[in-house]
């Protein structure tokens, strides 16, 4: 990778904070995760109310501590970058931010600090720690195999939308108020919940008519659970055929989904190779 600019100690941050091929930058992340369950674990415990009465302090202070820690790492992240801005706007950007706002929050809006269960996402950094990389890269090939079947998922949506509101009608007019029936979005309400075959039982048909209807619902919900299914398979093997990405961090905005023939980093613009200086600069 190309060294940031800005110095010997910008680069030297960069290597550790955003890459994971050295002992201490593995360290780091490693360090980083373990802060990250303490927090998350520190909340949990203190919603119990009798450990909240002998531990309340303490938790609230080990709060504190872990937010300012995370509030420095965010500003090291921001500092060793060229664009951070564009990090910012990443994903693992937005979630480094989530992470140290909820605790400042709860100055001014008590309870936000539960908000910090939104940590756990961070911890993703351990895979590339672990040489885990092919599952977040399969991960990203599931995220990109969804998004090209969005089109046909929404119509498929639609039509059982569609479905669920002519059959959870019928049943509004067939069913008396007694039954729980005592308005349409009620009645589809029932309709969602036989389809998917959830059967919470609050809401039930009474009459011969009505019950048949809700035997074909959830017959029917039976039969189109594996047409969604089907679509989002193929675009995954699509997905497997078309892979090509890199993991590697640009020293400009701290993103690694780069194809992995690329030269310059697809957001920021930045020179990603370490071997030969930019041509471009020369």
């Amino acid at each position: 990778m190309l060294k940031p600019a800005g110095g010997q100690l910008k680069a030297r941050l960069f290597q550790i904070i955003f890459e994971s091929d050295s002992r201490l930058a593995k360290g780091f992340d490693i360090a980083l995760a373990g802060l990250i369950l303490i927090s998350v674990a520190v909340v949990l415990l203190d919603s119990v109310a009798s450990v909240h009465e002998r531990f309340g302090v303490l938790f609230y202070r080990l709060e504190w501590v872990v937010t300012v820690l995370f509030t420095i790492e965010l500003a090291l992240r921001i500092y060793c970058l060229e664009k951070p801005w564009l990090y910012l706007r990443s994903f693992y950007g937005v979630i480094d931010m989530l992470a140290v706002l909820p605790t400042w929050l709860a100055l001014i809006a008590p309870g936000a600090q539960t908000l910090v269960v939104i940590r756990l996402l961070r911890t993703l950094r351990l895979f590339r720690v672990l040489e885990m990389m092919s599952l977040v890269g399969q991960g990203r090939l599931l995220l990109d195999a969804l998004a090209r079947s969005r089109g046909q998922i929404m119509l498929f949506l639609f039509s059982v939308l569609m479905l669920v509101t002519i059959f959870s009608s019928l049943l509004y007019l067939i069913e008396p108020p007694e039954a729980g029936f005592t308005s349409i979005p009620r009645a589809i309400y029932w309709g969602v919940v036989t389809l998917t075959t959830v059967g919470y039982g609050d809401i039930a048909p009474v009459t011969p008519l009505g019950q048949f209807i809700s035997m074909m619902i959830m017959l029917t919900g039976y039969s189109i659970i594996a047409l969604p299914i089907g679509v989002f398979s193929v675009e995954v093997i699509n997905a497997l055929r078309q892979e090509r990405y890199s993991d590697e961090a640009c020293p400009g905005c701290g993103r690694s989904e780069h194809e992995r023939n690329a030269r310059y980093c697809k957001y920021c613009g930045t020179w990603l190779n370490e071997e030969t200086p930019d041509p471009n600069r020369s």
